[in-house]
């Protein structure tokens, strides 16, 4: 699959570019939080949030009075996610990289007043932190529905990048007696710790119960 724009094409190292929709979707959905990047008359800015895609379209949250929601809608953003998946220690300092694997999308984004679409993207955004929370948690209420901004990006213009192997240490380092090779790295559960004013006898939810397993 071909990139669709000049600025999604990976320049630097092309052979790790990736372009199809599948890659780019399993990256955004298993990323937990993205950057968004954008432009202010004080300069640039980039904020971590936590995301959310539904098919097409990937959604973010935030504060009326955020500068990301102030200053983003209309305006041209770039919203990056990176899971790293492993430390690659080379024979020589230049060569030591990462194995990961990375997302950019472009576009404009709009905000979200449908209160269809609103509650949809509300779910999806739960659900992206804790698969199942929504249909165990409270809903919003009109007074946080009303202090929060959806903004939706639609996934047309994007590229993913991706690193994975050994290292790719130079020919006549391979004789210098320094071991070399990928150091993995996994996202981990730990148990969960219940609030410190959760009442007695609640149980852990499945959707919590699900980490623990």
């Amino acid at each position: 699959m071909q990139p669709s724009s000049e600025r999604s094409t990976v320049r630097r190292l092309p052979e790790r570019g990736a372009y199809d929709r599948d890659v780019i979707d399993q990256i955004l959905d298993e990323a937990l939080i993205c950057h968004l990047a954008f432009e202010t008359d004080q300069g640039p800015f980039a904020i971590p949030t936590i995301h959310a895609r539904l098919d097409d379209v990937l959604y973010l949250h935030g504060s009326h009075a955020s500068r990301m929601m102030r200053s983003t809608v209309g305006e041209q953003v770039c919203v990056t996610v990176t899971i790293v998946d492993g430390i690659v220690a080379a024979r020589s300092a230049f060569h030591h990289s990462l194995n990961y694997r990375s997302v950019m999308v472009f576009g404009v984004p709009r905000i979200v007043d449908d209160p269809e679409e609103r509650l949809a993207a509300f779910a999806a955004i739960t659900n992206h932190v804790i698969p199942g929370r929504w249909d165990e948690a409270r809903r919003p209420n009109e007074k946080e529905d009303k202090g929060t901004k959806l903004l939706a990006l639609d996934i047309v213009e994007a590229s993913a990048k991706v690193r994975t192997g050994p290292p790719g240490d130079d020919a006549e380092d391979m004789n210098l007696g320094i071991w070399a090779g990928v150091i993995p790295l996994a996202l981990h559960a730990g148990d969960p710790i219940p609030a410190p004013d959760l009442g007695d006898g609640i149980p852990l939810p499945p959707s919590v119960r699900r980490f623990t397993t």
